[in-house]
């Protein structure tokens, strides 16, 4: 019974017009997973489009055709990424200083970045922060250092990069350091201190104390399990994928994964083709035997700008495409993370603009409701892919924060008691 105002009538001839307006295709109901989407927060662990920003012919706040990168600001606000951590890396440098000094002007560029875009980009230093920005509507730049070499076996330098909003380091990159051992990328590096050094432990002990993620993407198993049993904080993989799907040495095994989620951290599933389908990386063993030299020449070649450059590497991959692999490959990684590991302990490490392939339908950052969508119609649940787009890692991050707190707040007290112990020995 009707007793607000309501006509009966007009009620029916408004819902009568509202089906035909559907079935018209002139409405249609509100997707369920595109909706999700949009209303999480979506972090990604890893994106290696930083270089771009030191580029002065390259712009951030314009569209850009897939050829020309997986990221810039309007593909990003199409695929929902809300938050992005910005690779910092360099390869072996010989000569002291030089990788802390690029690593400097490459985190420079990025605050510079978010600088010309100040309207819509933010560098973010906390999750109170992320969160408040987030809900302004801004994007939020995060940064990871990847690969302990850069630091140059200094921890002022490890500070100072803190201070400059780094937010994690990848203890080390396809090379071993002078403290940590490499997982490798193509085969397997002999080991040279089967795990962390002293020296690494210190350095994981004084990220735990600072609030910076220890990334363990990248390093051997070995150095894995000394990470894990060294760091007083949730640990991450910023960009690692699942070995029972694909035996690389870049994934993580299942007693891997457990470890993981009993430290209370987070694997960031990485997209590559070639590091989640063995026979994607079989194909592209064979793709870069034939194209290997070319690419090396094009990337060497000392006599053309950045843009020429990627013209040349444009006109290439599309001639020549990389081996790619399906959606449901990608899914499948998810799927088992979440099994093995737990709905708290996965989220997402792409590794845009870092890697020659994206599977098929994710080949740019605004597919990435399609990663939501195949959540969702696998049957996990609203709560598990919002954790998974990126409540986990804030989580995480919120842990880092937290116990770099409590860490600073013992030291302070020892330091005042060892005053106090000191005085009364003077009397």
């Amino acid at each position: 019974m009707f007793r607000c105002g309501y006509d009966l009538s007009k009620l029916r001839l408004w819902v009568g017009l509202l089906v035909l307006a559907i079935q018209a295709g002139c409405l249609t109901p509100e997707d369920p997973a595109r909706s999700l989407h949009f209303e999480s927060i979506v972090v990604d662990g890893h994106s290696d489009t930083t270089p771009r920003f030191e580029d002065p012919s390259w712009d951030f706040g314009v569209r850009h055709s897939l050829s020309d990168g997986d990221m810039d600001l309007p593909r990003i606000r199409e695929g929902g990424l809300d938050v992005q951590f910005w690779s910092i890396y360099m390869g072996k440098r010989d000569v002291s200083g030089e990788a802390i000094r690029e690593a400097l002007e490459r985190i420079d560029a990025v605050h510079e970045m978010a600088d010309r875009h100040a309207e819509e980009v933010i560098v973010a230093r906390s999750v109170a922060e992320i969160r408040a920005a987030v809900d302004d509507g801004k994007f939020v730049s995060l940064m990871g250092i990847e690969g302990g070499h850069i630091i140059e076996e200094s921890l002022p330098a490890l500070r100072n990069f803190y201070r400059l909003g780094v937010r994690y380091m990848t203890l080390t990159h396809s090379f071993h350091t002078s403290w940590a051992d490499s997982s490798g990328t193509t085969e397997i590096p002999e080991p040279l201190h089967h795990g962390l050094t002293e020296f690494g432990r210190e350095v994981v002990l004084e990220m735990n104390r600072m609030g910076m993620l220890v990334d363990v993407s990248h390093i051997s198993d070995e150095t894995f399990f000394d990470v894990i049993e060294t760091s007083k904080a949730p640990v991450i993989a910023s960009h690692s994928s699942i070995r029972a799907i694909a035996n690389h040495p870049r994934n993580m095994s299942d007693e891997m994964l457990r470890a993981l989620a009993k430290n209370d951290g987070v694997v960031m599933i990485n997209f590559y083709p070639v590091y989640i389908d063995e026979q994607a990386a079989q194909k592209a063993r064979l793709y870069f035997a034939e194209h290997g030299k070319v690419l090396a020449s094009i990337f060497k070649d000392q006599d053309i700008d950045s843009e020429s450059r990627r013209r040349l590497l444009s006109a290439h991959f599309e001639t020549h495409p990389v081996p790619q692999t399906s959606l449901d490959v990608l899914l499948d990684h998810f799927d088992h993370a979440i099994q093995v590991a737990g709905p708290d302990h996965v989220g997402i490490g792409a590794d845009w603009d870092g890697v020659a392939s994206m599977p098929i339908g994710m080949e740019e950052i605004s597919d990435l409701p399609r990663l939501t969508a195949g959540l969702f119609a696998r049957g996990h649940s609203a709560d598990t892919i919002r954790k998974v787009l990126g409540e986990n890692l804030l989580r995480v991050l919120a842990q880092a924060e937290d116990i770099s707190r409590a860490l600073s707040q013992t030291r302070l007290l020892e330091a005042m008691a060892s005053e106090d112990s000191a005085g009364e020995s003077h009397r």
